[in-house]
């Protein structure tokens, strides 16, 4: 059985929209490789309030790399399609070091590139160990390994990747994938100021925005961009984003060759189109494909008529970013540089950093 269904919309958007737009060859800077036997939890306080969204954790349950190739066979026909790849660990994954041994195992197999999914808690030392050893060209982290007494509203970057880890990371020449917290997104001042700290502390440290810093609708970007224009070497992702505003203003200031594609797959296999509404954003979604609406506020239900019109979050991610290239007039070149050479230039450049190739 096939792992997904294509519908003939979807191969009409995808040829007709994306194909001649696309280059020939991709790499996805930003997905997970898992599988549903690493997700091992511990204990869990019923009364413990969850710091991320329910949403993503409905399209899959795991994402092996056979079915990692097999979603960009069946979503990029005719394209090569490669990926930067890491874990998918989280507060309570007592089951961490095997998504990072797997992962290491996947980029050892197809020879794809790997990220370490580090913990706070891990000294600089055991985190270079832990790279050197899987052949990881950097780290990723994620907000709710961040000590468990803080509330979501209060995390900083630092209380994830601690000032230890990045010291060694700026040592390295390292990649750093940063996926910001707060609910003020990318114009948090606590953010742009610990981004800039980064920067300024930490110079050698191949910096990644993920998510546009999470500005998925106008609103989460403000002045943002007015502090990290100081900061010209950032570089971003638009993984998961289909605001066509934030995509077109990262583009507007850091320019073609600061901005890379990912997917976050498996979630960008997620039937959805998104819209934004009262400051935020709202996934409109085929009725029964995700359970209960009701059970995240960033899920709505649509018709079945208008259902048959959705295609893939991926389709939707790149659609958006069509439109923004049209905007500012991007040529054929620029948009192979975000998909495609600006990936290359930063891995080639991490692994010489890190291992002298």
């Amino acid at each position: 059985m096939a792992l997904f269904t294509v519908t003939e919309n979807d191969k009409k958007v995808y040829e007709e929209e994306l194909k001649d737009f696309l280059p020939e060859k991709i790499i996805d800077f930003h997905t997970h490789v898992w599988k549903e036997e690493h997700m091992k939890k511990a204990p869990v306080d019923p009364d413990e309030v969850a710091r991320t969204v329910l949403w993503p954790h409905l399209v899959a349950k795991d994402n092996s790399i056979e079915d990692l190739q097999e979603t960009y066979r069946l979503m990029f026909p005719g394209k090569d399609v490669s990926a930067l790849i890491f874990a998918n660990a989280g507060e309570g994954d007592i089951g961490a070091d095997e998504m990072n041994e797997y992962v290491t195992e996947c980029s050892k197999k197809v020879g794809w590139p790997a990220l370490y999914f580090s913990h706070p808690k891990q000294s600089a030392d055991e985190v270079e160990a832990a790279i050197r050893k899987g052949g990881f060209l950097g780290i990723k982290s994620y907000l709710d390994l961040s000590p468990k007494y803080l509330p979501e509203a209060e995390i900083r970057i630092f209380d994830f990747f601690p000032k230890h880890q990045l010291k060694r990371m700026d040592e390295l020449g390292a990649i750093v994938m940063l996926h910001i917290p707060r609910k003020g997104r990318l114009q948090d001042p606590v953010n742009l100021a610990q981004i800039a700290e980064i920067k300024e502390e930490f110079p050698n440290i191949r910096l990644i925005i993920a998510h546009i810093g999470r500005a998925y609708v106008k609103e989460d970007i403000g002045n943002a961009f007015d502090i990290l224009d100081k900061y010209p070497d950032l570089m971003y992702d638009f993984t998961a984003n289909c605001c066509e505003y934030a995509i077109t203003e990262v583009l507007r200031h850091a320019g073609a060759k600061h901005l890379l594609f990912g997917t976050d797959m498996p979630i960008l296999r997620m039937r959805t189109r998104r819209i934004e509404e009262n400051g935020t954003y709202i996934n409109l979604v085929p009725p029964g494909l995700y359970g209960d609406p009701s059970q995240d506020p960033h899920l709505r239900e649509v018709s079945p008529e208008e259902a048959e019109k959705i295609t893939f979050f991926c389709y939707e991610e790149l659609l958006a970013f069509k439109r923004a290239c049209a905007t500012l007039g991007l040529t054929k070149e620029d948009v192979e540089d975000v998909m495609y050479n600006n990936a290359v230039r930063m891995l080639e450049g991490a692994r010489k950093s890190i291992y002298g190739e």
